[in-house]
């Protein structure tokens, strides 16, 4: 199987669809969607979008419309014409002035900082570190 030359992925403006939609690594939507929107990755919801249900990804930037919940590992963006009409929770979060947001937030920064330090603990290059130091 040939990979893909690019891992960013563009639904136009003029794209209607009712569903789930699932993908990997970068997604641009500019057009309806109504459904759950799952990914790993990072999405950018485009000026002209308006999106009816919940989002659940990595990091995801607001330029349009979003009606539903949104929930990211990472970074929310709204934008100055950004619309949100639900409830988010975020590690880090960024409004523009201008932003339309009517729901509750919940930014947890500690999230990742507490997800990095359960990964490095189980090896041992601080030990060795500390060895070599002396």
């Amino acid at each position: 199987m040939a990979e893909p030359i690019s891992g960013k992925n563009v639904l136009s403006a003029d794209v209607e669809i009712k569903g789930s939609i699932k993908f990997l690594n970068e997604l641009t939507i500019d057009g309806k969607v109504e459904g759950e929107i799952n990914s790993a990755g990072i999405l950018t919801v485009g000026e002209n979008a308006e999106i009816r249900g919940e989002i659940k990804t990595k990091s995801v930037t607001v330029f349009g419309k979003v009606h539903g919940n949104i929930t990211v590992d990472e970074r929310c963006e709204l934008k100055a014409r950004a619309v949100l009409q639900g409830d988010l929770k975020a590690a880090r979060l960024v409004i523009e002035e201008g932003a339309t947001f009517v729901g509750k937030s919940e930014v947890t920064p500690n999230k990742i900082a507490m997800k990095q330090p359960e990964v490095v603990r189980p090896s041992e290059p601080p030990k060795q570190a500390v060895a070599g130091a002396r």
